[in-house]
């Protein structure tokens, strides 16, 4: 609603009611996601951004989201560099980012398009593994030569290839991380140059669910 619809105009009541709902949760979160619309052009999101004053905010860090073109430019990366805001690569039908690093951190969000029906999640539908190699190895490139770089996120949209878990299993492999047991409890130990402080004392337990443990319609 803040971005697609009110476009950052009058949002100062939402604004205010999403942020006491994320404080509880402040310490686990690594960054709030703002997702711009595909028609929003890098001089009417900037503005946006200044005006809202996202990347002073102490509470939170935050990671920005763009599709428009005129965005891959010097002019935005140095923005977000500059303010130590994370510019999201993603990976949509028709939209490759830049792989361009502008924080201490960096997130992947695996969209794809809406080709595959809903009714047809549960597993792998089209094959990106070639795509997923490509990011994989921006990865890498990172944690061969970006030590400032201290966590990454990957995320993937059911969209992108089926299923959302399964693809995230395959990125877990291609990086060399063992791949979790949907539906049963299991240590998962993270990669080690993308931990947070917390994460490096121990490993996480995480009990993950496939489509199938929700009740359908």
């Amino acid at each position: 609603m803040i971005t697609h619809d009110k476009k950052f105009k009058n949002i100062e009541k939402e604004l205010s009611l999403f942020y006491d709902a994320m404080k509880p949760l402040r310490e686990k979160l690594l960054a709030l996601l703002i997702q711009f619309p595909p028609y929003v052009k890098i001089t009417e999101g900037m503005n946006a951004l200044k005006q809202r004053d996202f990347y002073s905010d102490d509470n939170f860090r935050f990671a920005v989201e763009v599709r428009h073109p005129s965005w891959f430019s010097d002019l935005a990366y140095n923005f977000f560099s500059n303010n130590n805001i994370c510019m999201v690569w993603n990976q949509l039908e028709k939209i490759q980012s830049p792989p361009i690093v502008t924080s201490d951190f960096v997130y992947l969000r695996l969209i794809g398009d809406r080709s595959i029906k809903e009714n047809e999640f549960a597993r792998i539908q089209k094959d990106r593994e070639q795509e997923m190699q490509y990011w994989s190895d921006k990865f890498s490139r990172i944690d061969d030569n970006d030590k400032d770089v201290k966590a990454g996120i990957v995320a993937a949209n059911n969209h992108y290839a089926g299923f959302g878990a399964a693809t995230a299993n395959m990125f877990r492999v291609m990086r060399g991380l063992e791949p979790v047991e949907w539906g049963m409890q299991k240590e998962v130990q993270t990669d080690i140059n993308f931990q947070t402080d917390e994460e490096q004392a121990g490993k996480r337990k995480t009990k993950q669910k496939t489509l199938l443990d929700y009740a359908s319609n």
